[in-house]
Parts: C-alpha cells; structure tokens; sequence
C-alpha cells in the first residue's frame, strides 16, 4: 500500500467521520427544535387555560353580583311598589286606585329591566363608558360620596373578554373605594397618552401605604386579571392622600 492509498483512506475516513458529526449536529438540533416547539406550545395552552379559568371566574362574579344587585331590587324598591300598589287598589277612591294601576306598570318596567341582567347578554351591548356612568350614578344616588365621569372617547367594540375583565376590575375597584377609603369624592377619567388607552380611577379617600400591600391582596389579583388581557394595573396610595388606579388598555 503506498502513501497516496494511505492518504485517500484518511481523507475518506476524515469524510465520514465529519459526516457523522454533521449528521450528529444536525439530528441534535431538529430534535432541541421540536422540544422547544413542544414547551412553547405548552406554555401557550397553560396561559390559554389560565385565561379561560380567569375569565369563567369573571363571569361567575359578574353573575353572583348580578343576583345580589337583582335581590336587593326585588326586596328594596320593587317589593315597596308593590305593597304601594297594593294599599291604593284597597282604597275605593278611584283616584286612589289610578295611582295603584300607575305603582303596577312602574313594577311591571322595573322587574323587565332586572330580567334582562340575568345573563351577560348586557355585557356586550353596553360600552364601558355607559357601564362606569351607571356604577358612578348608583353610588351617587345612595348619598355615599360625589361622583364624576370625564372621557375623551368611547370604548366601544372591545372583545367581550377585555370588556369581562374591565368590568369587574372597575367594579372591584370601586368597591375597594367604598369599603376601605371613606371618600368624598370618586373621579373616573378616560383618556390616552403615550402609553396607549387608559381609565383613572382616583379618590381622595384616607389612602393607604401601598408597599404593604401584599402579593396576595385583591390588588394583586386585579394586576394579574389586567395582564391577562394584556393590559396593565398600577396603584399609587399614601396614608391620607387617597388613591389612583391606572388601568391601561391592550393596545
């Protein structure tokens, strides 16, 4: 065997061997691909599964709060009208039972409105903005604190899962303001900078110190429920000047 046979096995052998790596290389990084593939796609089902919990929880709220609203109605006003009702058409003045016939239709109106708030079909045909105006009108009527909307726009035609999350997020928030702040004053403002759409809502209530807010406060939950939308949730407080809460919209 002389030198050149030699030195063709070399340069074969160094061709396979090569070869093998390549193909080693090669293999290796298909299946790296396919397994980050894989962890992709299960991430993307874990945050599509927790996004569907989130909002299943959303409306179950929204439906409990619903029920609560539609069981105080019943026992508060429409319950009065009735026994109102009742006491003119025990009366023999026809007046009196005019007035009666006249109490009836008002009931009447009032449990047509409550029956339509027993789903969420309310939720798609009302805009944000005629939702905050309702909540704000609601506070103000009981003699709790002032109340004032100022928007730049209108929030329409939001997907009906960005609307579930405002929603209860907003309403959570005032309820915070109500239970914990004492205010005289809530103000709701919508507008957009730079940073995209975004909803203030700011009390001058007795405030709180917000870094000793844990991470497992409402709070907390209303940031995770804002980022599952893609939006975000920021909170600023201090012990005697009130509170702001800056919910920005998804782009």
């Amino acid at each position: 065997m002389n030198p050149t046979e030699d030195q063709i096995y070399v340069i074969i052998f160094a061709t396979l061997f090569l070869g093998g790596i390549m193909s080693t290389f090669v293999i290796s990084m298909v299946f790296i691909h396919r397994q980050r593939q894989t962890q992709n796609r299960q991430k993307m089902d874990q945050v599509k599964s927790e996004h569907e919990k989130t909002l299943l929880n959303i409306e179950n709220e929204i439906q409990q709060e619903t029920l609560t609203h539609i069981g105080r109605e019943l026992h508060d006003n429409i319950g009065q009208l009735l026994s109102l009702a009742k006491l003119n058409f025990g009366s023999i003045k026809p007046e009196k039972q005019a007035e009666g016939k006249e109490i009836l239709a008002q009931a009447i109106q009032e449990v047509r409105g409550l029956s339509k708030q027993l789903n969420l079909d309310w939720v798609e045909s009302i805009s944000i903005n005629e939702f905050i105006s309702q909540q704000l009108e609601r506070i103000h009527a009981t003699g709790f604190c002032e109340t004032s909307l100022a928007a730049d726009f209108e929030l329409i035609d939001l997907p009906k899962d960005q609307k579930l999350v405002l929603i209860r997020v907003i309403q959570e928030s005032l309820n915070n303001a109500i239970k914990h702040a004492s205010p005289d004053q809530i103000k709701i403002r919508i507008y957009e900078n730079g940073k995209g759409k975004q909803i203030l809502i700011k009390d001058d209530g007795k405030g709180f110190d917000a870094s000793q807010e844990s991470t497992g406060s409402g709070m907390f939950n209303l940031k995770k429920r804002m980022e599952t939308i893609g939006g975000g949730f920021n909170l600023t407080s201090a012990v005697g000047k009130g509170t702001e809460i800056t919910l920005t919209l998804p782009n």
